[in-house]
């Protein structure tokens, strides 16, 4: 445990001469949307200084970090480890350290071993690779709208569109059958709860990665036309490697797209003009998603440990230190993207950090960008009187600091 105040050698947001940099704050509510922006708490923290000492639950003295530049700068330096046993967490915990992250997730591993899994797996989601899917995924989304439009004139659009079209192409993708959703899902679910203990998360992630290995077994005797056959059959991985792999693939696969297909309809309909605009200019999918991706930062928040002393923006990060990122405060950084609350579907995003920055920028981004360049727009001209069916301020947000940003359901009327 780290307990000393970090170094502290600049100055605060306005350049050096200004006041001197405010000792250590609390964490701030990391997901309490308003509701689809980041809490004013922690923007005012961004505004006042965008890296500053922060203490931890735990008594730790970190580091938090809300500005564009510190948030990019730290994402992409090395000297900072996405190792889970070497961080503090910025919300309580119920029980003594933080165990090692299982073999195969990406996200909690540092270069040379995240080199060895990124350089086998990348191949398989190039942009190339994710573009020849669109007509497929054009299919299933057809297919769920039809079964939308013969239900009737309402749905809950989480359950009839947007967790069943990601799940069916990560499930094609990787060779694990549909059928089994139930299964799987509930262990994804498990995964990213609100009310969940870490002991019930362990759990889940446990069957999950043994109904993989029970897959896995399998294509080695019958390998099919999917990437978990291939990385069977291509070999340089382990069972428990190729386990985890598919595990951290599929859990990655359903969770965030679904998210972010419920959740940019949300913000559509509570912005007309936005959403009159894309109907329309259907031209504006691919910068729409894009400014939806950085108006609504889903994976909200990312941490870092330094291995060694660091200077960012005039601060010495010291080894040991911990930082917490926001990266839904560095998506709406005036400095970075000017009128940064406001959802401009025309804007320049270029640089945001929805997907991360570094090494371990989201594997599946590609693919994540031809599902809702695909599924919005369809949805919308499906549906050209697609509404809200509840107010606004009774939709359920997923609120909390260890999940995605979100909708636990989001009733509509057409």
């Amino acid at each position: 445990m780290h307990d000393r105040l970090p170094t502290e050698t600049a100055t605060a947001r306005g350049g050096n001469g200004a006041a001197p940099t405010a000792g250590p704050v609390p964490p701030p509510a990391l997901n309490q949307r308003c509701p689809f922006g980041p809490s004013p708490g922690l923007t005012a923290l961004r505004d006042e200084q965008p890296l500053r000492p922060m203490r931890y639950p735990d008594g730790h003295v970190g580091w938090l970090a809300t500005g564009h530049p510190a948030v990019r700068k730290i994402l992409a330096d090395p000297r900072f480890s996405s190792r889970l046993e070497l961080m503090h967490l910025p919300f309580e915990l119920d029980f003594d350290g933080i165990p090692s992250a299982p073999a195969g997730d990406l996200t909690a591993m540092d270069a040379p071993e995240h080199t060895r899994y990124r350089r086998r797996l990348a191949g398989a989601f190039t942009v190339r690779r994710m573009r020849l899917l669109t007509e497929r995924v054009e299919e299933i989304t057809a297919e769920h709208l039809d079964a939308m439009e013969r239900q009737g004139t309402s749905a809950d659009l989480v359950t009839a569109f947007a967790q069943p079209v990601p799940t069916l192409v990560i499930c094609e993708l990787l060779g694990v059958p549909y059928t089994d959703r139930s299964r799987f899902q509930g262990y994804t679910a498990a995964l990213s709860g609100v009310d969940v203990t870490l002991e019930e998360q362990i759990a889940a992630m446990a069957d999950l990665s043994s109904y993989i290995q029970e897959l896995i077994t399998a294509k080695r005797t019958a390998p099919t036309d999917d990437l978990l056959s291939d990385l069977v059959t291509d070999g340089g991985f382990t069972d428990a490697e190729l386990a985890g792999i598919g595990s951290f693939l599929l859990a990655a696969g359903l969770d965030t797209t679904a998210n972010m297909i419920a959740y940019g309809t949300f913000a559509l309909l509570s912005h007309p003009e936005q959403l009159a605009r894309l109907r329309a200019e259907p031209e504006l999918a691919a910068p729409a998603v894009e400014e939806l991706l950085r108006y609504l930062s889903i994976a909200h928040t990312g941490i870092r440990t330094a291995l060694e002393d660091v200077e960012i923006d005039g601060h010495t990060i010291r080894a040991g230190d911990t930082v917490t990122l926001s990266i839904e405060a560095a998506n709406r950084d005036a400095e970075r993207f000017p009128d940064p609350d406001t959802l401009d579907l025309g804007r320049r995003t270029t640089g945001h950090l929805a997907f991360g920055h570094g090494i371990h920028q989201c594997l599946g981004q590609q693919l994540a960008r031809v599902e809702l360049t695909v599924a919005l727009p369809a949805l919308l001209a499906r549906f050209p009187g697609l509404r809200l069916a509840v107010p606004a301020d009774e939709v359920p947000l997923r609120e909390g600091v260890n999940v995605l940003g979100g909708v636990h359901g989001l009733p509509v009327a057409w």
